[in-house]
């Protein structure tokens, strides 16, 4: 910022008008005070520079000693209203979505109102005087301020770190003030800064209707109105506390300025994330798809007829599937089809106005929908690994790696700071990261997206995790580190005999880590089968169309592409019957009237189509927008 001549400027007129307050009243606060009735209302003069008031005292020195209260009072109330403002911002996330909702309509509703008609409000309601203008003032600035926090912080709170950490248990507070919060710093102080040139403003118009600073004090505002009395006769006596308002607010808001535009570029470049792709719109409910699982004791996780609803709205529909002990199973389909939801619902990360429900939803024998609220992140956070799609925005970018990782330890094993990151290094050295001692105190920044996606798997082992889910998680990576970060996946699936579930749009990729296949359309399994017979037995249309669609080698770059014809079915109206009947070259009037239900095969597999045993053509087609491959 003070390499720009606007900052540098900024920047000295600021830390001027700060030194005058400090040094004004020990230098000039006698002459200021002094009364001489022999020059009453003075005009201005080479002795007095700006005249005097009624009093004879020196109007020009007094404006230099008014620098402290004016300041100090401008100061005081802005940092009330940031502080009421962080805590209005901040209630969603500290007291839940309800009582969160509540005070975000009460911030709307007080941000509809001019500030300086709040001021005036609070300004009668609180009384004449500086104690009274200072939360008048507060309280005025407090609800923009609110509005920012909440923005900024409902961008940040969904993202993966985030996620992350409140499946490693961390608190609501402490996910505040170590994740959010420090990732939204530099705006808020940017806006507090520019937020004290209005309170000085504010301020100093109170003092001027008489709501303010009261005899025998006297700030800028004050000493202006009386000035203004006389201003035919004297027009200094005005125009001097006039300027030194101006040009004090001016720093204020120039430093604002100038500290948005120095942190504006670097702030902008960070990647923001929402809520998950795969919230899709309503959808109804029809029969659930689940398998007898009674009586299997190596059972890690055991889903039954779960259904992730919002409202009306239905993405996930019965789906059911049991993984074993060091068994990988891989989720398949296209974008909306309910896996993200499927994955985030087992390890409870859906909230309001979220539901999950589910007929038998247990991990590792803990039934998670009965299990208190408290004891879950305790369950989850040490025997649970989430590994997010993308691994630019699955760590908090303003920690470093080691301290991120190490928060687990701390917050689950009972470790100490030393040991904590000590373990920390040795977990970045076993998913082989290289130099893990140096790399554990750098910034996410600088890790290459194949070495963070291996330190989110190395935050996964830093407890004893017996379930590893991974969104996507090799995306945004080349086919090399791809390569890496799967054959580690598998080596740490056989070291520790981990189940893995893996949530991938790529079928060579799930072929590479899985034993066994779940295909997912429109919030239902479709299809289940053992990973040896995907190419060659797999029995549902949209299987066999999502494998043709993808070319190879051998793919004749002359011809059109196979595509799935039509779009994927629209939770918010979905078809009835079969919801791929629409574009199913198979479908009949039967399949549009009765939905078939997930059923064995007979050949270790399960199937829900009606014509499991017929085989379409594929469709040759110019890709289009809007077709699904």
């Amino acid at each position: 910022m003070l390499r720009t001549p606007v900052g540098m400027a900024a920047a000295g007129l600021l830390g001027a008008v700060l030194l005058l307050a400090v040094v004004a009243p020990l230098l000039w606060g006698g002459r200021a005070d002094a009364v001489d009735t022999a020059h009453i209302l003075a005009p201005a003069s080479a002795e007095h520079w700006a005249g005097t008031d009624n009093l004879g005292r020196d109007i020009f020195f007094r404006v230099l000693v008014a620098t402290r209260t004016s300041v100090w009072l401008a100061l005081l109330s802005t940092g009330l209203g940031v502080a009421v403002g962080l805590l209005l911002g901040t209630a969603p996330l500290l007291l839940g979505p309800r009582l969160g909702r509540l005070v975000t309509a009460a911030v709307n509703i007080a941000v509809a109102f001019p500030g300086l008609l709040l001021a005036l409000s609070f300004a009668v309601i609180f009384g004449a005087g500086a104690s009274g203008a200072v939360p008048a003032i507060g309280l005025a600035i407090a609800p923009g301020f609110a509005r920012l926090t909440q923005t900024l912080a409902a961008t940040v709170a969904g993202r993966d770190f985030v996620a992350a950490a409140r499946i490693a248990g961390v608190g609501r507070v402490r996910v505040l003030l170590r994740h959010v919060l420090p990732n939204i710093a530099e705006p808020l102080l940017v806006n507090a800064t520019m937020a004290a040139g209005g309170s000085l403003l504010a301020f100093a118009g109170l003092s001027f209707l008489g709501l303010g600073v009261q005899t025998p004090g006297y700030d800028w505002g004050r000493l202006l109105g009386e000035g203004l009395n006389g201003i035919y006769l004297n027009p200094a006596a005005a125009l001097v506390p006039g300027v030194a308002v101006v040009l004090a607010g001016l720093a204020f808001n120039l430093v604002g300025e100038a500290a948005a535009k120095a942190v504006g570029p670097r702030t902008a470049t960070a990647p923001v994330r929402g809520a998950s792709a795969d919230v899709a719109a309503p959808a109804e409910r029809r029969g659930a798809d689940f398998a007898g699982v009674a009586g299997q004791d190596d059972a890690v996780l055991v889903v039954e007829d779960l259904t992730v609803s919002f409202g009306p709205v239905t993405p996930v529909r019965g789906v059911g599937f049991t993984l074993r002990r060091g068994e990988a199973v891989g989720i398949v389909g296209e974008s909306g089809s309910g896996k993200s939801l499927t994955a985030l619902a087992v390890a409870q990360l859906i909230e309001q106005p979220g539901h999950v429900a589910a007929r038998r939803l247990e991990f590792l024998g803990d039934d998670l929908l009965r299990t208190p609220p408290r004891a879950r992140p305790r369950l989850l956070g040490t025997s649970l690994a989430m590994v997010f799609q993308d691994p630019m925005t699955s760590f908090n970018p303003v920690q470093r790696i080691g301290r991120q990782l190490a928060e687990v330890a701390e917050q689950h094993l009972g470790r100490r700071r030393g040991p904590a990151l000590a373990r920390a290094v040795d977990r970045l050295r076993a998913v082989r990261i290289p130099g893990a001692a140096r790399r554990a105190r750098q910034f996410p920044h600088e890790f290459s997206g194949g070495m963070r996606q291996r330190a989110m798997i190395g935050m996964g082992l830093m407890g004893e995790p017996k379930l590893i889910i991974a969104d996507e998680p090799t995306t945004a990576l080349d086919v090399t580190v791809q390569r890496q970060v799967l054959s580690l996946l598998a080596e740490v699936r056989a070291t520790d005999d981990v189940a893995v579930l893996l949530i991938s749009h790529d079928l060579g990729v799930v072929e590479q880590v899985c034993d066994r296949v779940l295909v997912m359309y429109a919030g239902r399994f479709v299809e289940d089968l053992p990973v040896a017979r995907l190419r060659d037995g797999a029995r549902h249309p949209y299987t066999r169309a999502l494998l043709g669609a993808v070319p190879d080698l051998a793919t004749d770059r002359d011809q059109p592409l196979v595509v799935i014809p039509g779009r994927p079915a629209d939770p918010a109206a979905p078809p009835p019957g079969c919801a791929f009947a629409p574009r199913c070259p198979l479908a009949d009037d039967h399949c549009v009237r009765a939905d078939p239900a997930l059923v064995d095969d007979g050949s270790g597999g399960r199937v829900a189509c009606w014509h499991a045993d017929q085989r379409p053509e594929p469709v040759l087609s110019a890709a289009t927008e809007g077709e699904g491959r």
